[in-house]
């Protein structure tokens, strides 16, 4: 190794001036190329530049260009290619947008400006074409047209748009089966009419759509409710709704004002499940996306028929209040609460709030007027004062007025029972309706007393009290009162039945009866005849012929009079008969066998026996028939 070490040294002592030499060439090799590779340089970003230039003028002259094509398009107008025009304005926003973002160009000012007045002449036409075809597509909904949408116990029977079904609350047919009814209206189908084309709808929103993003939500929201807002109106006109103030109400007759609440109970129905209901899904399919804006133009649009319907139950909720009220109240009371939960739907969001506030406002006041109507009632039965005597002893209007109203009342249990719930905390209603039922009974009972005292008739008086309350408790037991009232109250009150039926024969019979018994018939002096086969001794023949002639006039009396009296209920009536025939009769036959012969021994006996017992028996069945004075017997 150290002798190769030796024999390289002299080697690389001869190489390193040719290292050196090709060093220094490489060297101004490099510095000769350096200005051509800064060149090459250049010219390569150069091209990139260009390219570059050249890209972005195609995409100014491509905006400019769209630009064109849009101005043309929006210049024609929308009649002839809609779609083509609402593209027109989309491409125009976008071309808005691009200069908007590349203000360095020089003219990207004067651009914008040109660009921005199109803009605003194009969206102008476009409510304009909005207006058109909003308003060519919105007609009024005929009524044959609803009533196909309503289910079938709903449908009028005849022309008049109340003569539906069971909607009202006026007569017992009509309410036979009010719970029932009302229990099926609640599972009923109703299907809202078709209020616009739904191939047009698209069409609508898109206009909308450009007219709410160009910041046209005034204007949209104008156009919207004017066409729709009158269209609504007319329809409701169309099918009976009227403008009617609260002076309108107040001055109306009753059959008449009852018709019309009646119809605007049906009427209510058909605006909320049908018409709102429709302007709801055509708000909800145009305004879809749009914020609150669909809710506002909904709440424009309905605002005035819903006051229209509104106003009408404020004026029958604010009325004077009368008996005959109370069941149209609860009436409009059950469709406002039929129909609260639907409100609450459709009339949803801020913008309608008031509605719904009016709407929950009726309800609360129709309830408080229905309440404050039945406690008038009572007070009114207890005080009635009417002059209005039956002579015949019969049931009295009153007691037949106010038994129906409380059976119609039964109708409305449920309703009734709300109602009370309402008021009362804790209680589910029930018993406060019991408590009120028995004190109309017992204000009803009160009255009937003090009209029992016009009757001179002690026995007419009793007569009378037996009749009503008989009247009272019969209709009692045969609907659903007996279930609120309890067996306790019926039998209590067929107790006092039979007591007034004792007073009655006690009253009336009790003096004829003395002339049949043994009393005072033995006389110290005149006629006598000593009694045989078990008669006493002693009888006097002058005041057994007394007797029979006091009993013949007395009981002609009686005949005459009471076969003026009613009894109106047929086993009430025989009951009666019968009860005054098992004491009349046994104690007549008696008398005639132990005494008759006294009398038919001497002259003229038939002018003292002048009736055999079943002649009594006879004419005993024309008691209690209400015949008229004149009118000749049987």
């Amino acid at each position: 190794m150290r002798e190769s070490l030796k024999r390289a040294k002299p080697l690389m002592t001869t190489s390193s001036p040719f290292l050196a030499l090709l060093d220094h060439r490489l060297s101004a090799l490099e510095t000769a190329m350096r200005p051509t590779q800064i060149r090459t340089h250049s010219i390569r970003k150069a091209h990139e530049n260009i390219d570059k230039t050249l890209k972005a003028a195609e995409v100014i002259l491509a905006q400019f260009d769209f630009s064109r094509q849009a101005e043309a398009k929006i210049l024609r107008g929308p009649h002839e290619d809609l779609e083509s025009y609402l593209e027109a304005i989309d491409q125009l926003r976008s071309n808005i947008r691009f200069f908007s973002s590349n203000k360095g160009f020089k003219s990207s000012d004067g651009v914008l400006t040109q660009a921005n007045s199109l803009l605003s002449k194009a969206i102008s036409k476009l409510e304009d074409e909005f207006k058109q075809l909003l308003k060519s597509y919105s007609k009024p909904v005929e009524p044959e047209r609803l009533f196909d949408c309503l289910p079938n116990s709903l449908r009028p029977s005849s022309g008049s748009p109340g003569n539906q079904g069971d909607s009202n609350g006026k007569n017992p047919s009509s309410n036979n089966h009010h719970e029932h009814h009302n229990n099926n209206l609640e599972s009923a189908v109703y299907t809202p009419p078709t209020l616009i084309p739904p191939r047009v709808l698209p069409l609508l929103h898109d206009l909308a759509q450009q007219m709410f993003q160009a910041g046209h939500q005034q204007q949209l929201l104008i156009i919207y409710r004017d066409t729709r807002s009158s269209v609504l109106e007319e329809s409701l006109h169309k099918l009976g709704v009227e403008k009617l103030s609260k002076e309108d109400v107040q001055k109306m007759q009753w059959e008449i004002l009852e018709a019309k609440i009646g119809n605007w109970i049906h009427y209510m129905r058909i605006a909320v499940k049908l018409l709102f209901a429709g302007e709801r899904k055509v708000c909800d399919q145009m305004f879809e996306t749009f914020d609150s804006l669909g809710d506002q133009c909904f709440a424009e649009v309905t605002r005035s028929s819903v006051l229209v319907l509104l106003s009408f139950g404020e004026a029958i909720a604010n009325s004077k209040r009368s008996p005959e009220k109370l069941f149209v109240l609860l009436d409009m009371y059950e469709i406002m609460r039929e129909l609260h939960s639907e409100i609450e739907t459709i009339f949803v969001g801020k913008a309608c709030a008031e509605i719904r506030e009016s709407a929950s406002s009726l309800t609360k006041r129709l309830a408080q007027t229905a309440k404050k109507t039945f406690g008038d009632f009572e007070e009114a039965v207890e005080r009635d004062a009417t002059k209005t005597a039956v002579s015949d002893g019969t049931v009295h209007p009153l007691t037949s007025y106010v038994i129906n109203y409380v059976k119609f009342l039964f109708d409305y249990q449920s309703t009734l029972k709300q109602l009370f719930k309402e008021f009362e905390n804790g209680d589910e209603g029930g018993s406060q309706l019991a408590s009120v039922t028995m004190q109309i009974m017992q204000a009803l009972q009160t009255n009937l007393d003090g009209k029992s005292k016009q009757y001179r008739d002690p026995a007419l008086t009793h007569l009378f009290l037996m009749n009503n309350i008989h009247y009272m408790v019969r209709s009692v037991r045969r609907s659903e009162a007996k279930d609120l009232l309890g067996d306790d109250w019926v039998q209590r009150h067929r107790r006092i039945v039979q007591q007034h039926a004792n007073q009655y024969k006690r009253n009336g019979w009790g003096k004829i009866l003395q002339c049949l018994t043994i009393q005072g018939l033995s006389s110290s002096g005149g006629s006598s005849v000593a009694g045989d086969g078990g008669n006493s001794s002693g009888v006097s023949r002058a005041i057994v012929k007394d007797r029979f002639k006091t009993f013949n006039m007395q009981f002609e009396e009686l005949h005459q009079k009471q076969s003026q009296w009613t009894v109106p209920d047929t086993e009430l009536r025989e009951s009666l008969r019968l009860a005054v025939a098992e004491v009349l009769l046994p104690a007549y036959r008696s008398f005639i066998k132990r005494y008759g012969p006294l009398v038919e021994n001497g002259k003229n006996p038939q002018k003292y026996i002048r009736y055999t017992a079943e002649d009594l028996e006879r004419m005993l069945g024309e008691f209690f028939e209400g015949k008229s004075v004149n009118e000749p017997k049987r």
